[in-house]
């Protein structure tokens, strides 16, 4: 599902994951471009994988704020990666709608599973106080399938964490990121026993021929048992939004398209609350 920026229903929260290639290395990114996308999508909350250097994260959130008028704070992990090369992950939020909690911590990979071990967070949405907790990773590409499938496995053992450190909120776990992976591969079997992916159709690495995608390796994974309110789910086809050709967005936005995930309002769900003992009443 596409975004289709000025149509959409009110919501408490935009919450999106996006891959901003090398984010920090280079002097060719656009960041006045990338704050513009965030602004015309409606985004309140970004997880970024592939981030090179803490200077990208401020630079983006200074974008991001140009762009939307809004106070956006940031947070980002240290270096996580095997050998020299090292990533960050990054969460930021429009400081109005949404309000850090607690809880920021990267994952102790005991048995070394990952190659770029997850961070996650506890965010609150200032509309009705629902608190969720953000969980991001970026999955090693490799040499192929079989150097990503282990990783993927081992996420389903990451879950359970998640739902044990963050046990008030176990049901509204996002887990986003860039999976290198189709949510429909078998090597997700395990996982799906307790949570399933919000986009299972369409692609979101950008081909090299405008208006095509590749494939459908970034995500975000909710609970089976979610108690998200979730409203809408979908892919933003940042190069169509902006008129751009899909080799300029390559070389200075991004391959990848963000996800995301809008949430209905407090008001929307009280609404629905009042309504829904009458469904079914009889006379």
């Amino acid at each position: 599902m596409l975004l289709l920026v000025g149509v959409l229903p009110a919501a408490a929260a935009t919450l999106a994951s996006w891959n901003i290639r090398h984010l920090g290395h280079g002097e060719l990114k656009q960041y006045e471009v990338l704050g513009r996308i965030v602004e015309q999508a409606e985004f309140d909350f970004l997880a970024v994988q592939e981030v090179m250097t803490e200077e990208g994260v401020e630079r983006l959130r200074t974008a991001i704020e140009a762009a939307t008028g809004a106070a956006w704070d940031a947070l980002a992990s240290h270096g996580v990666g095997r050998g020299a090369h090292k990533e960050r992950y990054a969460f930021l939020w429009n400081r109005d709608v949404i309000e850090y909690v607690d809880g920021a911590v990267v994952y102790l990979d005991v048995t070394d599973r990952f190659a770029r071990e997850p961070f996650s967070a506890r965010f609150r949405i200032r509309d009705g106080g629902l608190t969720f907790v953000a969980a991001t990773v970026h999955i090693l590409y490799g040499r192929g399938v079989e150097d990503r499938a282990p990783e993927i496995e081992a996420l389903a053992a990451y879950w359970r964490w998640l739902e044990e450190t963050y046990p008030d909120d176990a049901g509204r776990v996002l887990l986003m990121g860039d999976f290198n992976l189709s949510p429909h591969h078998s090597a997700w079997a395990v996982l799906r026993v307790a949570a399933a992916p919000l986009i299972v159709h369409g692609a979101t690495t950008l081909s090299t021929i405008d208006g095509r995608f590749a494939n459908l390796y970034d995500n975000i994974w909710v609970s089976t048992a979610h108690e998200l309110p979730i409203a809408s789910s979908g892919t933003l086809a940042f190069p169509s939004l902006l008129g751009v050709t899909h080799e300029h967005a390559r070389r200075h936005l991004s391959d990848h398209a963000p996800v995301f995930v809008r949430l209905r309002t407090a008001a929307a769900r009280e609404s629905e609350a009042i309504a829904s003992p009458a469904v079914g009443a009889m006379p």
